[in-house]
């Protein structure tokens, strides 16, 4: 760096540099014209150094002497309001974003639609068919000029998917396979061992769009970790050696998505389909099955590529470790940062309390302000007072103080004796008034302003309201409201551009009370008597007027200001700046409140002053305007913020005869925010050749509650002004003030805002705790002691006693001073010279792990970046959220409209690195949003509270967010550690002395139950009906319904019988088929299902029933149907003819190789001769039929059930369901598999009871045709899936009233199970048992009931309503347990009270059918488990399905699934294990016997159960708490992948609400599951696949995330 001076550069030079800047800024000139031009004009000026920038010749300064030009360019940079501009903080964040570029790493660019995308740079290279690809995701591009980066490619930066930007399509996908394995392994194509990672960028990947803007924010991250080159040329080598073993094609994803989702979508709508709810149930995606998936990875899947390049990216370090824990009111250990001893720590002496010099009494100073306008309204009547301008800068009206007084005494008379009677007048002295006038209309104001006071009422100026929705405008209502508000004061322009209703009143706003609305143009008010005169007192306690403030949560409060203090404070400012009558003051600010009001409105009266007012309408047109009227009016004094003066410096050059020597002071009102310092310099330098001194800038500091507190003087002519704060950041976030001497990137400079105020007196107190005083070298709240403060926030005692009532101590515990302090709300200091330093505001502190940042800080970092071609006019918004119990900072920013998706990434990924680098901390989240979508405040600024709320509520719509949980969170709780396992006598000492049983329960013993059952006599159920068709053959066993609830057939004993013996006759004649030979059953749910069933019982055959494909969804249904028939070794299909030319269509040819096919059989035209005889099997324990179902987890089993476990679990369903042939019961269930199938084909012909079936698929077409079947045919009893149950709630939530005028009636209904494999969902049922009370449902109806591959039917509740215990009750309600979420993830069940937080309710399975027996076990030891403890359940029972029937006969699995033996108690016991968590519980409850009753608590799969962090964790658990978080997301499932957190959300909405999702999914689960999310998907409805039985497919949903086929509307990968 050079240490000598810089060589001046002449004033010429320095102009025509300011125009290259604008014409830079406005983008007439290129960049590259730019730095040619720049460098010819001040080359000469600067030799060639060690500090020089060679590209551009200019010197690289450090932040002590910043450089003209750049601070030109930062000012130069677009029409807004530049409050953040600092050209050393620009060089800083360049050189901080230097540094990270040095690190290299991959970060995945998030994916959108291209409906979603603004404008698409990359459109003209992107293959049409290729929608789920991301936006933008070509590979590395070249650098922009003079961005001073070598333009490397970065590693892995690619998100695979194309092969070089310009590429076609054909060569894209050629290439697709060598980026895929490149970004996989984070290396390049070359295997050499010895290239290096830096240097593998390939020649190919220049050409794309986004590699830039991927590898900016990969930058951010710091080290990529690689895979070493050998490991990589072996997995390679792997990979290849997998893709040649494939039994089929790999799925083509582009040609593909699109058409699968197309189809997907047309089923939703028209198709009734042949199983329930197909339109979501989407077993595979495509030849998903099909694909290697090896270790996880799809071989050709992009996606999967950038989740490896995210976790790449993630295994860099994170912020240093932190070592000590507090606890979260639970074992759960939270991490919390513990203070470094080297961190920056103040250590001056304690700081005394400033006084300001005395308040100088002067003779002729008013007595108050309404006195000091009559004065000089009758002496000097003709003085002007206020000129007004239109928005064409021409004067609108010239104010005199003669015709202020008149007006305002008429005003006050009106108000007075006008409103209302004698009797009961509108208004009374004290009353609270609004003052409505916009921001051109001072002239009214004034008058209304003045009115009020000689009326003695209380003004309470406040914005105009444009709509009735203005963002903050409720809140000003509930204020006005507070303040008991009723009359509204305005002009008569503004009364008429008021929203107005058709009857021409002015609408009530939001939030407002009803207001009587005055107008008080003098043509509308009457003249007062010739000898009225309002009395005029001198100034007291009362209020003289309120002044709104808008707080950090949005909320409005009402500063009340007496008169007194009104009095003393326009002393106190006249003091200050010395005004003397009859200056003339130009004014920018807003008049009605703060600065503007002061100095403008009541200082200016008090001494006569003439203010020139010039409207922020005509500053929009022509930012020069308020120079020119200094130069017009000879203006001595100009009140304005920085922003005015940035304005003025991008019009200047069109102005030549500028002279500003006339201004003896220009007051900054926004002088205290730090960044207004570079506008005040850069103002000074341009205009000190056109007569300004640089003594004249005069920054104030100024707040609502203290008014002015403090202001700099207008120093002698030629002394120098005091030094600058040079400030270390990272010593401010620690509170401690540090002058920055190292040449460090991020300091910040502060100019003092001068001395304490006349007659106050001024101290620092600590922002914590009791308000002590700070020490010297301490950042705290400056806060004043003076007469001319605030009083109070109107009709809020507590909250004033806080702000208006401090008592500032000392160490020593002693009050400062008699008389109380009021808080400024600025965070500052006090140098030892007694000059006041501001260094932010209170509002925007962020305190982010025990640091304090300031928004404003991190605002400047952002706009350092590239503002000029990114954010809109500058418009970002800086706060903090609350999230896992630190505040996590998030960023808005406005983008141009122009912006492409890579400009965006480019920006926030730079942005992140930027603060980062800075400030040392990382952004939760970045959004960016379209430009002018913010809300606003009135005067057009970003309206902060109002931004906030939308955020929180995902109400923003941006159009791009990034999130950096993984950065950002360190305070999860520590992964938890498991426990060496304790031994087994521990645990039974253990149990003993916690008095715990060991956890087992069963059902009624079979064996002593007396009844008289028929089917006992019988081994097989082909015997069972065949006697029925002897004993009862007229007696109907079961009708289908069609959807129209008519019945569609019905079959008797004989009938079914007969049927089947035709069946049996057709297998042994065409089939051919041996004894055992297993037959596909490939029928729609019906009564030929069950007729197919028992012929191949006759015939000896072994069914298995197969859901037939969906017709419109062949590509999807047909491989399951395929495979499932090769899976069971099935010989022959037996099918309807509609079917079985269906598997033989050219679209079915398509998805599965036809000619592979067993002989089909359709069953339609049976021969006419039944079968010679009928077979009987030999022995009990031959395999009666194969049951096939697809687990939740997409496993495919097949279990073999015997014929003695087929009768015992019919025989157990009997007993518990109390069945017997008088009895109708209606089935809406899916017969292929599980209970579903036991209730549908068999369990009707052993009990002999009616069945009517009513296909599921049915509800489609008419929802309310199972309810109406049940009502119509007055069935007691009645089984359902959660699917059928959910579709019944949300398709007939409102038409309960309806369908009850028409005669619906559930009252009979005495029990409504629900059959599932899955933990009960204990929200829809109670949703459907409330919505369907009013039709007579009985609450207690509704129960669940449990069954899994190794036991169709573990638990089955039925409530016997309104019978007591003696007549056979099943036994009692299921009951309800609350348990701790915390507790479930550590394996532990911690029962808790109702609503307690984190608390999960669990609904009782079922009671155990008889003859079953259950265990707890630990999954891991295999030891009993103790009551209330978490294990998996095990179960023993002559139902027990007896193996899986397997092509590879895997024996390990079988012995373990079905055999399993307790390690230590019981170990004799053969057990099958269910796979799923639960536990026992004794409840207080007995059943039919008098025992006690045993509730089972299903909690989840284990093959389901994700292992995160060491802990736990259930899918269904996170899902729930992500639906609750915005009401678009219908349905939510997750799984995990490579230990990163995927949550999939489906969206009902607009697809511009997908962004708002992501922040919201992030922050619920790492609030509620201290979990974060590692990938956000947003998909449209029904692409989360779901099974017949209603539960979710995770492992499907996974294989085609990861394959690229849910074409997602949006993919958020967070950082």
């Amino acid at each position: 760096m050079a240490d000598r001076d810089p060589v001046p550069i002449p004033v010429e030079v320095r102009a025509k540099l300011a125009e290259l800047e604008l014409e830079l800024s406005e983008g007439d000139i290129t960049q590259k014209g730019y730095e040619k031009k720049r460098s010819k004009l001040i080359g000469a000026y600067f030799s060639q150094g060690p500090g020089m920038d060679p590209s551009t010749g200019q010197e690289r300064r450090t932040p002590a002497t910043p450089s003209l030009s750049s601070r030109y360019r930062r000012c130069l940079s677009g029409s807004r309001d530049e409050r953040y501009r600092s050209d050393v903080h620009t060089e800083a964040v360049q050189a901080a974003l230097a540094k990270h570029r040095e690190r290299k790493m991959a970060v995945p660019m998030p994916s959108k639609r291209r409906s979603l995308v603004v404008q698409n740079s990359m459109e003209a290279y992107t293959p049409p068919d290729t929608s789920s690809e991301s936006e933008g995701e070509g590979h590395g591009d070249e650098e922009e000029e003079g961005e001073g980066m070598d333009g490397e490619e970065e590693d892995g930066g690619d998100g695979g998917g194309r092969g070089g930007g310009t590429s076609s399509s054909l060569e894209g996908s050629i290439s697709m396979e060598h980026w895929i394995s490149r970004a996989i392994h984070g290396t390049s194509s070359t295997t050499n061992t010895t290239s290096s990672n830096s240097s593998s960028s390939s020649s190919s990947t220049r050409s794309g769009g986004s590699g830039v803007a991927r590898a900016r924010l990969a930058e951010v991250l710091a080290q990529h970790v690689h895979i070493s080159a050998h490991q990589h040329h072996l997995r390679l080598h792997h990979q290849h050696h997998k893709a040649q073993n494939h039994s089929a094609p790999q799925p083509d994803v582009t040609g593909y998505t699109n058409n699968a989702a197309a189809t997907d979508r047309i089923q939703t709508e028209k198709t009734p389909g042949d199983g329930p709810l197909v339109q979501r149930q989407t077993p595979k995606y495509g030849n998903a099955e099909l694909m290697e998936t090896g270790d996880g990875v799809p071989v050709s899947s992009k996606v999967s590529a950038k989740i490896q390049q995210l976790v790449n990216t993630l295994k860099r370090p994170k912020r240093p470790p932190l070592r000590e824990f507090f606890l979260d009111d639970f074992e759960e250990l939270l991490e919390v940062q513990q203070p470094d001893p080297n961190l920056p720590k103040a250590e001056g002496s304690q700081m005394v309390a400033v006084q300001g010099e005395e308040l100088g009494v002067v003779t002729n100073w008013p007595p108050c302000l309404e006195a000091a306008l009559q004065r000089w309204g009758t002496i000097s009547p003709k003085a002007p007072c206020l000129t007004t301008m239109d928005t064409n800068g021409k004067l609108l009206c010239q104010l005199t103080y003669g015709k202020l007084w008149s007006r305002s005494v008429k005003v006050a008379y009106n108000l007075m004796h006008k409103l209302g009677t004698k009797q009961e007048p509108v208004i009374r002295p004290g009353d609270r008034v609004a003052l409505v006038f916009p921001n051109n209309d001072p002239a009214s104001f004034m008058a209304a302003f003045y009115g009020c006071l000689l009326a003695d009422v209380v003004p309470v100026p406040i914005e105009v309201p444009l709509t009735r929705k203005d963002a903050g405008s409720q809140q000003i209502g509930f204020l006005l409201g507070s303040c008991g508000v009723s009359v509204a004061l305005t002009s008569d322009a503004c009364h008429k551009g008021l929203p107005k209703s058709p009857t021409g009143e002015i609408p009530q706003f939001k939030g407002w009370p009803k207001l009587h609305w005055i107008v008080t143009d003098s043509k509308h008010l009457s003249k007062p008597p010739r000898d009225w005169f309002p009395h005029i007192k001198d100034a007291n306690q009362e209020t003289a007027y309120i002044e709104y403030k808008t707080c950090k949560d949005g909320g409005v409060l009402g500063v009340t200001v007496t008169r007194v203090a009104m009095l003393t404070h326009c002393q106190a400012v006249t003091q200050a700046c010395a005004y003397t009558e009859a200056e003339t003051i130009v004014n920018v600010l807003d008049f009605k409140k703060d600065v503007g009001l002061w100095h403008a409105v009541l200082t200016s009266v008090m001494n006569m002053m003439h203010v020139i007012s010039v409207p922020y309408a005509l500053m929009k047109v022509n930012p020069l305007s308020w120079i020119q009227k200094v130069c017009q009016f000879k203006a001595k004094v100009a009140c304005v913020k920085s922003r005015d003066m940035h304005w003025a410096l991008v019009a200047h050059r069109d102005q030549r005869d500028i002279n500003l020597s006339s201004l003896r002071m220009l007051v900054v009102a926004d002088g205290a925010n730090p960044w207004s310092i570079s506008s005040c310099d850069a103002f000074l330098n341009v205009f000190q050749t056109k007569g300004l001194k640089s003594e004249v800038i005069c920054p104030c500091a100024s707040s609502p509650e203290a008014l002015t507190v403090a202001i700099r003087r207008p120093l002698e002519e030629g002394s120098t002004p005091p030094a600058r704060g040079v400030l270390s950041m990272q010593g401010l976030s620690h509170g401690v003030i540090q002058v920055d001497s190292e040449e460090k990137l991020s300091v910040l400079t502060l100019q003092d805002v001068g001395h304490v105020m006349p007659g106050a007196v001024m101290c620092v107190v600590k922002l914590d705790g009791v308000p002590q005083l700070c020490k010297t070298d301490e950042i705290g709240e400056l806060c004043v002691c003076t007469a001319a403060t605030g009083t109070s926030y109107y009709g809020l005692t507590g909250m004033t006693k806080n702000s208006f009532e401090v008592v500032p101590v000392t160490n020593s515990g002693a009050p400062v001073s008699e008389f109380p302090f009021t808080r400024t709300g600025l965070l500052g200091f006090i140098s030892a010279s007694g000059l006041i330093y501001v260094a932010g505001k209170l509002e925007g502190l962020m305190v982010v792990g025990r640091r304090h940042h300031n928004a404003d800080d991190i605002v400047a970092t952002a706009l350092a970046v590239e503002p000029m071609k990114f954010v809109y006019r500058g418009r970002i918004a800086v706060f903090s959220i609350e999230v896992l119990h630190d505040e996590r900072i998030v960023v808005v920013a406005e983008q141009r409209p122009d912006s492409t998706e890579e400009d965006s990434f480019q920006w926030m990924s730079r942005v992140l690195q930027a603060i980062d680098g800075i400030h040392q901390v990382g952004v939760y989240c970045l959004a960016l949003v379209p430009s002018n979508t913010l809300p606003k405040t009135p005067l057009g600024g970003i309206h902060l509270s109002e931004t906030k709320q939308l955020f929180l509520e995902g109400a923003l719509h941006p159009c791009n967010v990034l999130m950096c949980p993984h950065t950002c969170v360190t305070n999860l709780p520590k992964p938890r550690q498991k426990q060496p396992e304790i031994g087994p006598a521990s645990v039974m000492v253990g149990n003993l002395v916690s008095g715990k049983r060991i956890a087992q329960a069963s059902g009624r013993d079979l064996t002593q139950v007396e009844d008289n059952d028929q089917a006992r006599k019988f081994l097989f159920l082909s015997e069972v009906l065949q006697w029925r068709a002897q004993s009862t053959p007229e007696h109907i066993l079961y009708t289908l319904l069609n959807s129209r609830g008519t019945t569609a057939s019905s079959v008797t004993c004989v009938q079914l019988h007969k049927r089947a013996e035709k069946i049996a006759a057709m297998l042994a004649e065409r089939g051919h088929l041996q004894d055992g030979d297993h037959v596909a059953l490939v029928y729609p749910p019906g009564i030929d299902l069950i007729v197919a069933f028992y012929g191949c019982l006759y015939a000896g055959c072994v069914p298995v029933t197969v859901r037939p494909p969906h017709p419109q969804n062949i590509s999807t249904t047909l491989p399951t149907v395929k495979m499932i028939v090769e899976v069971s070794r099935s010989v022959c299909v037996m099918t309807t003819q509609v079917i079985s030319k269906l598997l033989r269509s050219k679209e079915a040819s398509a998805a599965v190789d036809v000619r592979t096919w067993p002989p089909v059989l359709d069953t339609d035209d049976l021969p006419k001769k039944k079968a010679p005889v009928l077979f009987k099997p030999s022995n009990p324990d031959m395999l009666a039929y194969l049951d096939f179902s697809v687990s939740t987890t997409g496993m495919l089993a097949g279990v073999k059930m015997s014929h003695t476990a087929t009768s015992a679990f019919c025989r157990s369903i009997k007993l518990q369901c109390e069945l017997y042939p008088s009895r109708e019961v209606a089935i809406c269930l899916d017969p292929y598999c599980g209970l579903g199938f036991v209730l549908w084909c068999l369990c009707s012909v052993y009990s002999g009871h009616q069945s009517i079936l009513i296909p599921p698929s049915e509800l489609e077409v008419n929802p309310s045709l199972w309810l109406w079947a049940v009502s119509h045919h007055k069935v007691r009893d009645t089984f359902c899936s959660y699917s059928v149950m959910e579709l019944c709630t949300k398709g007939l939530g409102l038409q309960t009233d309806a369908l009850k005028s028409r005669g619906l009636d559930l009252s009979r209904v005495r029990t409504c199970v629900v059959v599932a494999e899955e933990r009960p969902r204990i929200a829809l049922t109670q949703s459907f048992s409330k919505l369907f009370k009013d039709l007579g449902l009985h609450p207690r109806a509704v129960s669940t009931s449990f069954g899994c591959r190794v036991n169709l039917a573990v638990c089955l509740q039925l409530h016997r309503l309104g019978q007591s215990a003696n007549q056979g009750t099943s036994g009692p309600d299921p009951t309800t347990v609350f348990v701790d979420m915390r507790a479930l993830r550590h394996d532990r069940v911690r029962l808790v009270e109702r609503g307690s937080p984190h608390s999960l309710p669990l609904m009782e399975s079922g009671k155990i059918l008889p003859g079953v027996r259950i265990i707890i076990a630990n999954p891991e030891t295999k030891g009993p488990m103790g009551e209330s403890h978490l294990g998996e359940i095990w179960v023993q029972s002559g139902h027990n399905a007896s193996g899986y029937f397997s092509v590879y006969g895997d024996e390990a699995l079988h012995s373990d699934h079905f055999n399993s033996r307790l390690s230590f108690g019981d170990t004799q016991t053969v057990w099958a294990r269910t796979g799923y968590l639960g536990f026992l519980r004794r409840t207080e409850l007995t059943d039919a016997s008098g025992e006690r009753h045993d509730a089972l608590y299903v909690v989840g799969a284990l093959e389901e159960a994700m292992e995160l962090r060491g802990m736990r964790y259930h899918p269904i658990d996170i899902e729930t708490s992500v639906i609750r978080t915005h009401k678009s997301i219908t349905e939510c499932a997750v799984f995990t992948w490579t230990n990163l957190l995927v949550v999939v959300v489906e969206l009902d909405g607009s697809e511009h609400e997908a962004l708002d999702l992501v922040p919201l999914v992030t922050n619920v689960v790492l609030e509620e599951h201290y979990l974060i999310v590692g990938v956000v998907v947003v998909v449209d409805i029904g692409v989360i696949p779901i099974n017949s039985r209603g539960e979710k497919q995770r492992m499907h949903l996974r294989d085609g995330f990861l394959a690229d086929q849910l074409d997602p509307i949006y993919v958020a990968y967070n950082m």
